[in-house]
């Protein structure tokens, strides 16, 4: 097996699952009437545009800590901490679109998965530039 090929997958997965998301919101714009570009007029419309936005800017933060991850510390714990991500942006998603406080626990999964991905590999560069040098 070629390196971070787990990581490689994770990453093509969460994409399609911001693709999915994608997908969602003119769903959503049919079943409240609302055609684009209109983005307010419905709660439904509004929470699903909201869930699909938010994990456009969690994304680049996500894929590269989970790759910078992958490189300093370890391929397979960056990618199951990646899939941990993806099944929280899940939930997070359809417990949005459902009803908006219902999205916290969801949020603060993925937000503590991006975070030891984040600090993880902050804290490997950090160490090997002190120890081995630049």
């Amino acid at each position: 097996m070629h390196p971070h090929t787990w990581v490689a997958l994770v990453t093509l997965l969460a994409l399609l699952t911001y693709f999915w998301m994608s997908t969602r919101v003119p769903r959503a714009r049919i079943k409240c009437g609302i055609a684009a570009p209109a983005m307010t007029g419905d709660p439904l419309l509004e929470r699903t545009i909201r869930a699909h936005y938010n994990t456009l800017e969690w994304l680049p933060l996500f894929l590269v800590s989970m790759w910078l991850f992958a490189i300093y510390w370890s391929d397979l714990v960056a990618a199951a901490l990646g899939a941990v991500w993806i099944v929280a942006r899940i939930a997070y998603a359809l417990a949005y679109a459902a009803e908006a406080n219902r999205r916290g626990p969801a949020f603060i999964v993925q937000g503590i998965v991006t975070g030891i991905l984040l600090f993880g590999a902050l804290g490997r560069v950090i160490y090997v530039l002190a120890v081995v040098g630049a």
